[in-house]
């Protein structure tokens, strides 16, 4: 086996909430000595700092990004699950724009988590229209998992865009309707 499809459930608590992110895996001759290349499915939208929209995933466990050698694919270490757990907890998290390294610095400050809040709500509306892309182009052999996720989901999700419509704080909402569970 050489690819692989992998699909990352948005966690709650992030702007990527219930969205399916699909993410293409080819694993080279010289594999495990060398990382994967991943492709993601990004519909055209660039979600995250991490995530560009030709598809490009930026992560230093994949070599495409540069890190501390702990951080780098440790061919006896490192494994797939390490790195799909590394994308859905270190990519798709509840602070996306601090994943730019030149933003990291300002985490914690009074315009940092300004512009984090906005960048955040953007994220949400691509992570929406992620959504419309994935159902109306699913993955092949993913059709009906991408359609019954969506149905089991609506509600949440739509509860989820009224409240954000009615200015409810992006993640303030995902986590009060969470305790309301």
């Amino acid at each position: 086996m050489d690819l692989m499809r992998a699909v990352i459930i948005g966690a709650e608590g992030t702007p990527y909430h219930d969205g399916l992110f699909f993410f293409d895996i080819h694993f080279p001759d010289n594999y495990p000595s060398v990382p994967p290349m991943v492709h993601y499915h990004s519909g055209g939208l660039r979600i995250n700092p991490n995530l560009y929209s030709s598809g490009k995933v930026c992560s230093s466990l994949l070599g495409t990004w540069n890190g501390n050698p702990r951080e780098q694919w440790l061919p006896q270490e490192s494994t797939m699950l390490q790195l799909l757990v590394s994308i859905q907890a270190l990519i798709l998290n509840q602070k996306p724009y601090f994943n730019e390294p030149a933003y990291e610095r300002t985490k914690g400050t009074p315009s940092g988590e300004a512009y984090s809040k906005v960048y955040s709500e953007n994220v949400y509306i691509s992570s929406l229209r992620t959504m419309v892309y994935g159902m109306r182009k699913s993955p092949k052999h993913f059709e009906e998992f991408v359609r019954s996720h969506y149905f089991e989901r609506a509600h949440d999700i739509l509860k989820a865009a009224n409240g954000y419509i009615d200015g409810a704080p992006v993640l303030v909402l995902i986590i009060y309707n969470h305790l309301r569970k």
